[in-house]
């Protein structure tokens, strides 16, 4: 599905309408030393196996894209809820 890179939204912040700036969201760095993660590993670590299933196949043959919403004259980051695709392309109008 082809997006538009600016659309015409409602700024929370500014409480106008302005052209914003559209870009997909991407997951960040993941940490080792993140608590979750070492809780993770060590549930994984030792006698008694794999505590996690370990999928075969995916069940959902697409994912859910998030779009963030960057309004230019407060800078304000707002995002969409995820919709499913499987394929989401940003196009200049």
């Amino acid at each position: 599905m082809n997006m538009p890179k600016e659309m015409n939204r409602y700024c929370p912040k500014c409480k106008v309408h302005t052209l914003q700036k559209v870009a997909l969201y991407k997951a960040g760095k993941r940490r080792g030393s993140a608590i979750g993660e070492r809780r993770h590993n060590e549930d994984k670590m030792g006698y008694g196996g794999q505590k996690f299933p370990k999928l075969a196949k995916p069940a959902k043959t697409t994912k859910k894209q998030t779009l963030i919403f960057t309004c230019p004259q407060c800078k304000k980051k707002s995002n969409k809820k995820g919709i499913r695709l499987r394929k989401l392309e940003l196009v200049a109008v």
